[in-house]
């Protein structure tokens, strides 16, 4: 009779073992964290049962342990934000010199130089926009890259690539990958969660998608405006006795499943991702009402934030801020904060009529709120074990569109990373005098997924995923680590 491999022998050497970072979770919980050992020293005894008693399940060492991403929903303007340009304020009001690429909306007008004022801050002399006022003296934690590109110029196409490296829905998001190689910290929440202000990204939850990958690496929602609750459906409707005597027969007749010869086939790990996140959902109802619960938060702390403020914009992102926090307490791997509801129908940094007032408004919103989170973070000695990402999908013209907006540029944008393994106060790549097109140093969505890979301690080219045939991977074929911006 021929033998089978065991589902631990082939978790091992698929899809380079990463497969088997999810079952060591598991392990874990019998094999039991020993004194003085943190969650690597759980992997490593995991993997010391696989009869790999040196390895931690990571390509390198890693630098950081969570990613907080901050989407600025419709994009920024580098050259009002982080890439000031003299010669664009000079030649204000005159018809651009340089050749123009084709622009989302075809009304294209004369040289826009910004109407904000720019400044050097911190020892490092990082420069930065007037728009920034909290920001600005954390200047150097910052590591601004200013030679940023995309290859698409409309909104959805362009968030699907900066969210999943692909400009079209069916591939996992960043964050689907991040959790389908590392898996999480606590079984009780999630390992991917967006904290939703009221707008998703145009594209909507596709751009937060495990696609092909198993459904456990989906992001989870949770709802930061609506004032009900945070997760849909998180209050039990049954006693939890009733509830947990349901969940066992489910897993009871799923389990029955697998074992069936019949039922071992290419959808096994579906069944088995669906067991995994009816039993996260059961956790997450004792979890999240502590999570969401705030009381125990210091007035000095909300005050830092800024959830006390009278602009209730500002207050709703700052909780939004806060909560990320507590999630990344808690040992949730990626966390993504979307814009908040109010400013703009849709894509709140999208200023095509009225730079100046939007951007202002843009950034009164999340100018205190993301300075007190970076500033909490590193006073609760998380920050060194955390990366920061604040980047739109694209930046904007430095012509004007109309009079006063500016219109959808992919060539040349502005983003900044900030956290564990970071070089602070530098700024990467540059664009042209006018702030159009990235000159020197370009770097590419690929190159952003490949480091933020890296600094988690996995390499890019080596977390694969098979499916249809052939292995996928979050960065395809392209991607270098931008390792002038690590420390």
């Amino acid at each position: 009779m021929k033998k089978f491999p065991t589902r631990r022998k082939i978790l091992q050497h698929s899809a380079n073992g990463f497969g088997l970072l999810a079952l060591s979770s598991i392990l874990a919980e019998h094999v039991g964290l020993r004194s003085g050992v943190g969650r690597n020293g759980a992997l490593a005894a995991a993997y010391d049962q696989l009869g790999d008693p040196t390895s931690t399940g990571l390509h390198h060492p890693a630098k950081i342990k969570n990613v907080i991403f901050l989407f600025m929903d419709g994009g920024p303007s580098q050259v009002d934000t982080f890439d000031p340009k003299p010669l664009l304020l000079k030649e204000h009001g005159k018809p651009f010199p340089a050749s123009i690429d084709a622009t989302q909306f075809d009304q294209n007008g004369t040289s826009f130089g910004s109407p904000f004022q720019f400044a050097p801050y911190g020892k490092s002399g990082l420069v930065m926009s007037e728009l920034f006022p909290h920001l600005s003296k954390l200047a150097d934690d910052l590591c601004v890259i200013r030679s940023m590109k995309s290859e698409f110029s409309e909104h959805s196409q362009a968030c699907m690539f900066l969210h999943s490296g692909n400009p079209i829905q069916g591939r996992p998001s960043l964050g689907a990958w991040v959790g389908y190689g590392l898996g999480t910290e606590n079984k009780n929440l999630p390992e991917y969660v967006v904290v939703n202000g009221g707008l998703l990204p145009i594209g909507g939850p596709e751009n937060f998608s495990n696609a092909f990958l198993p459904a456990i690496h989906q992001a989870t929602i949770f709802d930061a405006f609506s004032g009900g609750e945070t997760v849909s459906n998180i209050s039990p409707a049954e006693p939890l006795s009733v509830q947990r005597a349901m969940l066992d027969f489910v897993r009871q007749q799923d389990h029955r499943f697998l074992r069936n010869p019949a039922g071992l086939s290419t959808e096994e790990q579906w069944i088995e991702s669906a067991i995994q996140n009816y039993e996260t959902a059961s956790a997450m109802q004792l979890a999240v009402p502590d999570l969401v619960d705030f009381k125990n938060e210091t007035h000095e702390t909300h005050s830092l934030y800024g959830t006390d403020s009278a602009d209730p914009l500002l207050a709703q992102y700052a909780r939004q801020c806060m909560l990320a926090r507590r999630l990344v307490e808690r040992g949730v791997r990626f966390v993504e904060i979307t814009c908040v509801k109010g400013i703009r129908f849709i894509a709140p940094w999208d200023d095509h009529e009225n730079i100046e007032a939007g951007h202002r408004r843009n950034a009164k919103v999340v100018d205190q709120p993301i300075a007190a989170l970076i500033a909490d973070l590193k006073a609760r000695g998380l920050l060194d074990s955390t990366l920061l990402v604040f980047a739109g999908e694209f930046g904007r013209t430095p012509f004007a569109q109309g009079g006063k907006g500016r219109d959808h540029n992919p060539q040349g944008f502005s983003i900044w990373l900030a956290g564990g393994g970071i070089k602070g106060g530098y700024c990467h790549g540059a664009t042209d005098e006018f702030g159009y097109r990235a000159v020197e140093n370009v770097v590419t969505m690929h190159d952003l997924h490949a480091t933020i890979l890296h600094l988690l301690g996995i390499d890019h080219e080596r977390l694969t995923f098979r499916w249809g045939g052939r292995d996928f991977r979050l960065t395809d074929v392209h991607g270098t680590v931008v390792r002038e911006c690590l420390a």
